[in-house]
């Protein structure tokens, strides 16, 4: 029983795909499957159930794959401790954000970053809370950034920052020539929303309880949610392209593409709506140096005054 065939288990178990459980473990699927097979023999028991369409982990199998997550996370504790033997700014950090806050914050902050600890190689990726969360679990990632409300056991979250809504329209859309637009208002136009699995769609139906309302009401109505996989340039896209309007976080409001004279943004009327982003980290992890300088680079860029 090794490490490697601990992890294929559990990604198999979250993917229920041997192709797409290959794929995550950087390895072929035959390598993948023989492992599996290795330690099912091993232990004298299924681990798995089989089809051509779907692997399913056994009752019995959850069970051992539960604990096999466990080893994989106290097996990254034990990399993190040694790690505090060191340099605590010399050796890499990986950090990972959702899809909302990553491509607005990563070009401020890493820039900082790399003035408060210029010998510490820095590894950025993007995901879904969840994705990360798993990450973060498994020592893939050393700190995440995501948005409120967040818990995991024995991961310690910070806020960061509040960061307000605004409405995103067409330069000559109706709503352009007000100060101010009230939630309310939304209701009466077509809002294009992000997909199922992106929590900044939750925060807008949230904070625009009016738009939940119309959805449950009329079937979605004037409600529209880009496809899968899409991002906030998606729907910057399909507002310029007279589609309808949007709600964004700030930070993706002023980014530099957005000023193109084809589009507008407008404030919420007070109170606005707004999120909390935060830091999260394994309580275990012992290089606190390298948190509080990734902290103070975030903090840096004062996004939220944007």
């Amino acid at each position: 029983m090794t490490l490697n065939e601990l992890r294929y288990i559990v990604t198999l178990a979250q993917e229920q795909h041997f192709g797409r459980a290959a794929e995550r473990c950087f390895v072929s699927q035959p390598t993948l499957s023989i492992a599996v097979k290795k330690l099912e023999t091993e232990l004298g028991v299924a681990l798995f159930e089989r089809s051509k369409t779907r692997v399913q982990a056994t009752p019995l199998g959850e069970r051992i794959v539960s604990q096999a997550q466990l080893v994989l996370e106290q097996a990254a504790a034990i990399k993190d401790i040694a790690s505090a033997g060191k340099d605590q700014l010399a050796s890499p950090l990986s950090v990972g954000a959702i899809f909302t806050i990553g491509p607005y914050l990563f070009p401020h902050f890493i820039p900082q970053l790399q003035k408060l600890a210029p010998d510490m190689p820095l590894y950025v990726e993007e995901g879904y809370t969840a994705t990360l969360r798993q990450q973060l679990r498994k020592g893939e990632l050393d700190a995440i950034i995501i948005a409120l409300p967040f818990t995991e056991p024995d991961v310690v979250t910070q806020p960061l920052y509040d960061e307000p809504f605004v409405v995103l329209m067409p330069a000559n859309h109706p709503l352009a020539a007000q100060e101010f637009i009230t939630p309310e208002q939304l209701s009466q136009d077509n809002v294009l929303l992000l997909g199922e699995g992106h929590c900044f769609r939750d925060q807008v139906l949230e904070a625009c309880p009016q738009l939940q309302q119309t959805m449950e009401r009329e079937g979605n109505g004037h409600i529209r949610t880009a496809a899968d996989g899409s991002s906030l340039e998606t729907l910057r896209h399909m507002v310029a392209s007279g589609l309808g309007i949007t709600v964004l976080p700030l930070s993706a409001a002023t980014a530099s593409q957005y000023a193109n004279g084809l589009l507008e943004t407008r404030p919420f009327a007070p109170p606005a709506p707004q999120r909390t982003v935060a830091l999260a980290w394994r309580a275990s992890f012992p290089r606190h140096q390298a948190i509080d300088k990734l902290r103070e680079a975030i903090n840096q860029c004062q996004l939220r005054d944007q």
